[in-house]
């Protein structure tokens, strides 16, 4: 194997030649022009394409080549550029195409990690070394290692046909430069890395997302005497809120509102797992009750007591003929009741019990009060009520109360002042939690 001896480091007189010879002026204009152009590239293949070609042609090189030992051992590598090939090879998206050499000349050179100035190439390569083909009709080199993490994974190769075509005195100058733009190309690799494995995740999450609202109810039911509109928003793609409606019988209504801690992805899923529970009540979810019981030991038994996560819920049954609403509460939010005789606002607030999936052996109580004509019902996870503006100021139930207050909006107007006015109290920023806003009017 042939052994690089510390005697072909360099020669010992200096030329006028390459970038840092010629005037100050110049210089800075060269660099200046080379850092815009490299400025506008977003794609490490087209940048190090425009670096090489400027840097080729400044310093008149007959032939190059780069390698790559990363994710290699000793004593595998790769070419991954080459002047002789008549095709290009984007490293990073056909990395199958690349050859995969081993040992020999340029094997040592690149796991020795150190920078070479070879003078004369003539009789160190033979016709058996693996790069033989690469290096056949050079007589002088520049190797320059790129370093990551301290180590020299990657390499940069100029060659030129007659004997002690580069510069000693320009070689450290090269070296600093080649290395800060292979630090450079690899900061954009990962850039672009990061930037499609988001995407990926984007895609997955938008999916997560429609899945999430195939579960909410897809229309308001029509009920005599009662109008209902509904907001739902959540902060990301995906978040945790939940809100359902269960047709019972003799015409009554189960409404269950519902917030999973945290916001997100992992929120969505837990979301969707209290839904399916929700669901799997044998019989009519009725009472509220029995309803929360359930939810509540599923959750604690199989899903919550390792994940440090927990969901409030608010379940209640309304009875549209007899004009009252039965409901029992899990940590959530009291729903805000606006009386319209007397003018009053109410806190749903008499029974309740900690949030579901925190313990297991739980009975939640359940209350019934009575409504009448006018009277409006908000149920509202706390995305809305704390909504804050600029000066850290939360949207609050007072705000929420006075629109409530307007009996002559209806339902569907009262929703849409709320969404207004939270838009406007926090200068139109996106929310920081999930918002849901159910609101009923008796008739």
């Amino acid at each position: 194997m042939t052994r690089l001896s510390p005697d072909w480091t360099g020669v010992k007189k200096s030329r006028n030649t390459g970038l840092f010879s010629g005037e100050p002026a110049e210089r800075l204009d060269f660099v200046v022009e080379l850092l815009r152009d490299l400025s506008l590239h977003d794609d490490p293949q087209a940048m190090v394409r425009s670096y090489g070609e400027r840097l080729r042609e400044l310093n008149k090189v007959d032939g190059y080549l780069a390698l790559s030992r990363r994710d290699l051992e000793h004593p595998y590598f790769r070419i991954t550029r080459s002047s002789a090939w008549s095709e290009e090879i984007n490293p990073w998206k056909q990395k199958d195409r690349l050859p995969l050499l081993q040992g020999g000349f340029l094997g040592e050179l690149i796991y020795s990690e150190e920078p070479r100035l070879i003078e004369d190439l003539a009789g160190l390569v033979p016709e058996d070394d693996p790069a033989y083909e690469y290096l056949n009709g050079f007589r002088s080199m520049m190797a320059i290692p790129h370093f990551d993490r301290g180590r020299g994974l990657n390499m940069t190769i100029s060659l030129k046909r007659e004997p002690r075509g580069f510069d000693f005195g320009k070689f450290p100058e090269w070296v600093w430069m080649s290395g800060l733009f292979g630090r450079a190309t690899q900061s954009l690799v990962l850039s672009d890395e990061l930037k499609r494995a988001y995407d990926q995740v984007e895609r997955e999450v938008k999916v997560i997302a429609d899945i999430q609202r195939s579960l909410l109810p897809q229309s308001l039911p029509t009920i005599p005497g009662v109008e209902m509109a509904a907001y739902y928003r959540t902060s990301r793609w995906a978040g945790g809120d939940y809100y359902d409606l269960f047709p019972l019988p003799e015409g009554r209504l189960g409404i269950l509102i519902a917030d999973v801690s945290g916001h997100g992805t992992p929120a969505a899923v837990l979301m969707a797992i209290t839904h399916s529970l929700a669901h799997s009540l044998p019989g009519p979810p009725d009472p509220p009750g029995a309803l929360l019981d359930h939810v509540n030991r599923r959750l604690s038994q199989a899903y919550t007591t390792t994940n440090e996560v927990f969901v409030t819920a608010f379940y209640a049954v309304l009875d549209p003929a007899r004009r009252t609403l039965t409901y029992a509460s899990a940590g959530h939010n009291p729903p805000r009741l606006r009386r319209y005789r007397p003018d009053s606002v109410l806190a749903l607030d008499e029974v309740g019990g900690p949030p579901l999936g925190l313990f297991e052996d739980l009975a939640y109580d359940q209350t019934t009060i009575s409504l009448e004509p006018c009277d409006v019902l908000a149920l509202y996870t706390d995305g809305v009520t704390e909504a804050m503006d600029q000066r850290g100021e939360q949207f609050g139930v007072g705000r929420l109360d006075d629109i409530l207050g307007d009996c002559a909006l209806g339902a569907s107007g009262m929703v849409d002042a709320v969404v207004a006015a939270v838009d406007r109290h926090t200068g139109g920023q996106a929310p920081a939690d999930d918002r849901t806003l159910l609101v009923i009017q008796i008739e």
